[in-house]
């Protein structure tokens, strides 16, 4: 099964997506790592995207999805992919169709913007080793110091409340609008995000249909 994930920032998305990836050992794929990937082998995708990263340009759509055609061509998706992050517009969703890239399914993760502020703004991350915290759900032992280093737990720029909200401000604008495109084509299902993960990731087993 092919599968894209979609939800704002911060809406769990990518940690439903690993569930499913888990469960029915189907590839993810991040468009950034396969771009990286493509321009450090020197494919010749890769090449022609080298090009444009190097005067500092986007990489154009149809050298993304060329790219991403080259990665799911390879022994290791054949069960299936997940794409989290692409589409990000109705344009990239139409030339995915147009390249003959096969969607089975869309799922979206849907949960309220006051949340997501607050889920992300109560975020910590290690400042040396990475490790993750959140100041409700997932506290450190010692205010703001590491629990498995001496870094600091910080909150990264992305997470202020301030970038939040313009990052929520462009998904509603740019991304939303797939939510219409892929539910006239009868390929989405909506799945309402929760306070618990593990009762999100029954809700988006069951919208595909895994148990």
């Amino acid at each position: 099964m092919n599968l894209i994930f979609l939800g704002a920032p911060g809406s769990g998305k990518g940690t439903q997506a690993e569930f499913v990836s888990e469960k029915m050992n189907i590839l993810p794929v991040s468009t950034g790592n396969i771009l990286r990937d493509a321009v450090k082998n020197q494919t010749e995708a890769g090449l022609a995207a080298k090009k444009f990263m190097d005067a500092g340009d986007l990489v154009p759509d149809e050298v993304v999805i060329g790219i991403l055609k080259d990665r799911i061509a390879q022994p290791d998706a054949k069960n299936g992919f997940i794409l989290d992050g692409f589409p990000r517009t109705v344009e990239q969703a139409k030339a995915l169709e147009e390249m003959g890239v096969k969607i089975d399914l869309v799922v979206e993760i849907d949960v309220p913007d006051e949340r997501i502020c607050g889920r992300m703004g109560g975020r910590r991350v290690c400042d040396k080793c990475g490790a993750s915290y959140h100041i409700e759900y997932k506290p450190t032992k010692v205010e703001s110091k590491c629990d498995s280093c001496d870094g600091n737990a910080i909150q990264r720029a992305d997470d202020k409340p301030e970038t939040v909200l313009d990052r929520l401000k462009v998904y509603h604008e740019k991304t939303a609008p797939l939510r219409d495109f892929y539910a006239k084509l009868g390929k989405l299902k909506t799945v309402e995000g929760q306070i618990e993960i593990a009762d999100t990731k029954r809700l988006t087993f069951e919208a595909i249909g895994i148990q």
